[in-house]
Parts: structure tokens; sequence; C-alpha cells
């Protein structure tokens, strides 16, 4: 099973030879197929809490942690940003429109004006830019509090990132399937290592989340993020960087294309889940 899902998801890593791209619908079908059998007593919808969804004693931590979440004075943190207006009079809305609860399912989606992925985090940054205010830092602090709440006014909402028929986004979508199946750093490592192959198995005492669901709650606040300097809240980059850094490679630029392209390719992977942000994990 493991051959053949590792050949189905993989197909576009050949392109260069074959010239043969698998589809974003043969991706998603494979996937899906492969953790509904690896996993068959989890409903599918479970998937959205992570290994949550496979550890009774882990499910049992995440939801009295949820009785008294951590994040709730970010999300305030986040809707005062939201309504604050810039020097110049406008404010996100301008940029996004008025009803928040109709922003965080655009993205990431493909510009096809600038022939370029675009994230939310890079739409928060361009709006102010585009305003002449000065942009958040990427990983942490406000970034993360605006992002978070605003993904979370969309909670219930279903996931459904689109990959058109242009050949540029399927470019694009395409480098981000072949980083998340590229082994790297002193680990030889790939993030499907973690989250395809080895979903449901211990890495030291952390139990290994399978890559469908793992956008859906983004920005979360981690235990182990607030141990160190901070507030333990962060984006999906942020994790991206923090998992690079744990094969002992070089992270790549926040926002920048490779994890730009990666947040495609990830994201689309839990399409048919719903939104549930922002979240906890360890």
């Amino acid at each position: 099973m493991r051959k053949i899902v590792m050949m189905a998801l993989a197909a576009g890593l050949v392109f260069g030879a074959t010239g043969v791209y698998a589809s974003q619908a043969d991706d998603l079908k494979a996937i899906h197929s492969y953790f509904k059998k690896k996993f068959p007593k989890v409903p599918f919808k479970e998937f959205a809490n992570g290994s949550c969804a496979l550890s009774a004693d882990k499910r049992i931590n995440w939801e009295s942690m949820r009785d008294f979440p951590p994040f709730e004075d970010h999300l305030a943190k986040g809707e005062e940003l939201w309504n604050k207006k810039f020097k110049n009079g406008n404010s996100f809305a301008t940029c996004f429109g008025d009803d928040v609860s109709k922003v965080r399912n655009r993205f990431p989606h493909w510009n096809a004006r600038d022939k370029k992925v675009e994230t939310l985090e890079a739409n928060i940054i361009q709006c102010q830019k585009a305003n002449g205010e000065k942009p958040f830092k990427l990983k942490v602090g406000n970034i993360a509090y605006l992002s978070a709440y605003i993904a979370n006014q969309a909670n219930g909402q279903t996931i459904n990132v689109v990959v058109p028929n242009d050949k540029d986004a399927q470019a694009a979508y395409e480098a981000g399937k072949q980083f998340f199946y590229a082994k790297r750093g002193q680990l030889n490592l790939a993030c499907a290592d973690c989250h395809v192959y080895q979903a449901g198995m211990y890495a030291r005492g952390n139990l290994l989340s399978p890559v469908v669901g793992q956008t859906t709650h983004f920005p979360v606040w981690r235990g182990k993020w607030a141990k160190k300097k901070g507030d333990g809240f962060g984006t999906l980059q942020r994790r991206y960087g923090g998992c690079n850094k744990q094969v002992r490679a070089k992270p790549f630029k926040t926002q920048g294309k490779e994890y730009s392209n990666l947040e495609y390719f990830h994201a689309s992977m839990s399409n048919g889940l719903t939104i549930d942000a922002p979240d906890y994990r360890e």
C-alpha cells in the first residue's frame, strides 16, 4: 500500500522526465483513500483534529485545553486589529471586504495576474503596504492574531482549494507537492515520511498526525512554542520553518515562493474538511 500511494502522490516528481502530472483530483482521491484504509475507525471529519483523532489520551488532554483555550486573548487582539482604522482612514476590510467570515476560505489561491500563490498572511502584509502601514512580522504576534480571528470567523466552512487549469498554477501546485515529498536536511526526511507513511506512529513523545486535516486549524497555539520566548501562537509557515529546522535543514523565507507553494499543495489535501481555527497543539 505504501508503495502504491507513494507512486500515485509523487507522480508530479517525474514531470521533467515524462511530461505528465497527476491531477489535484487524483492526489486527493489517493491520499484520502490511503488514510481511510490506514485508520478505518476514524470518521473523515475527525482528521481535522490531527493526532487527537488517533489517541484517546491525547484527545482527553486536547478537549480539556479547549474548555479554557489559551488563545482567547489573541482572538480579541485579532478582532481589534480587524476593526482598527489605518492612518488614511481605511482598514483591513477595505482590502478583504466587510464580511470577515468570507475571507479565510479564499486562501491560499492562485493569482493569475501575478502568477503566484497568495496566502492570507501575505495578503495582510500587502494590504498594510498598500495603505502606508508598517507591516507586521511574518510568523508571530499581530499577523497570527489577525489571521486567527479571520479564520475563526469562517469556522464550519468547507475547505476547497482550487488549482485552475493553468500551466503556471499547475506548476506551483506540483512544486509544493515536490517539496512535501522531497528528502532534505541532515536527517534526510521529507514531510511525507512523518505525515503520510509514519502517521499514527510516535516520534519521541509526539504522535505524528496525518497530512489530511493539518491546515484546518491554523494559526495554532503550541505548548512547545509557549515554552520558548513568545506567547505560543504562530502561523502555518512558522511551523514549516520549525519542521525544516527539526530535520536539520535551512528554513526557506517565510511567505517566499517555496513555502507558499507548499501551503498551496498542503492546504488542498484537506479539501472536504471544515475550518476549525485556531486550535491547541502540543
